[in-house]
């Protein structure tokens, strides 16, 4: 109802950032915010790729290192581990976390073998012969597992590490924390087999000099055998821990063979702690480049840090 006489000033409404309501200014990265949340997501996710890349490449250095022989089939060996852990736990019930042991024995007979029967006959042959002989057993191996298993993409549905444990913000997974955990554990029985075990003295010796070792009464041919055998096991042990959570298919060798000898590269040849530290160093580049610029990149990324390290030092992080 109007009075006469009586008029009503107007306000005008006062937006939500301005007057005594506004809020206060916040800092560009407040601390435990979104984007130190989502950092620190992405370095433990580094970690826990790198620690997996780097037992990978400790095998194919170790090979390397001993016998000067690149195994273009490192990659394929792996995709043999993680198919003997799928079918393991298809046909028996065997869970990926208890098949490592299998998947051990499996690789390192069948590293003996391939070593015995081909990689032998062209030790003493052209640098060429060798590069061609490992690079057949890789297609021979991808294809022959091609026509047992198809190329279709497999995976474990309910291995027995399965789900998330939530650290704060940081969400870790469980079966990619465990692959990580038992990777160091590998990666760190294998040093202190080479540093303290006699057999372990000897590998590093026909590593360092081996005219030296064959003066000192090594049978080096022998060491070679082992040191193949060696090699592939550890990575068919990585096999079984990327079961727990990884795609399974006859070419999943290919990408992580191509790191293994980026990392190899980057730690320096024959240098298994070079190899384990670059293994760490290229988890980390591939998640928080693929973070910080493209996913579709991290790839690109890693490689041109690899081409950038051997620019900068050929021998590597740690090389001789």
């Amino acid at each position: 109802m109007a009075v006469p006489g009586l008029e009503i000033p107007e306000i005008e409404p006062t937006a939500p950032w301005e007057g005594p309501n506004r809020p206060l200014p916040q800092p560009a990265f407040p601390k435990g915010g979104p984007m130190i949340d989502q950092l620190m997501q992405q370095m433990v996710n580094s970690f826990l790729i790198g620690s997996v890349y780097a037992l990978v490449a400790i095998g194919l250095t170790l090979i390397w290192g001993v016998m000067n022989v690149i195994n273009f089939a490192h990659g394929d060996f792996l995709m043999i581990g993680m198919f003997v852990s799928f079918w393991l736990y298809t046909l028996y019930g065997i869970d990926p976390l208890f098949s490592i042991p299998a998947c051990a024995a499996i690789l390192f007979v069948l590293g003996l073998l391939i070593y015995r029967f081909i990689v032998s006959k062209v030790m003493t042959g052209p640098v060429l012969a060798q590069l061609v002989v490992t690079f057949g057993v890789s297609i021979f191996l991808a294809n022959f597992a091609v026509m047992l298993w198809t190329p279709d993409f497999r995976l474990i549905e309910k291995p027995l590490l399965s789900g998330t444990w939530s650290l704060g913000t940081v969400q870790l997974s469980i079966p990619k924390f465990a692959a990580s955990v038992g990777s160091v554990l590998v990666s760190l029985g294998l040093f202190l087999f080479l540093r303290k075990s006699k057999t372990g003295k000897a590998i590093l010796a026909v590593e360092m000099n081996r005219d030296s070792a064959l003066l000192v009464g090594i049978n080096t041919d022998r060491i070679n055998s082992l040191s193949f055998a060696i090699g592939s096991a550890l990575v068919g042990i990585a096999g079984a821990f990327l079961s727990m959570y990884y795609y399974i298919y006859p070419q999943v060798g290919g990408l992580f063979g191509t790191i293994s000898f980026c990392i190899v590269a980057l730690g320096g040849f024959g240098s298994i702690e070079g190899a384990f530290i670059a293994g760490i160093l290229i988890g980390f580049v591939q998640t928080l480049g693929g973070y910080f610029f493209d996913p579709a990149y991290k790839y690109a990324i890693v490689f041109m840090v690899y081409l950038l390290t051997v620019w900068i030092r050929p021998k590597g992080l740690l090389g001789w």
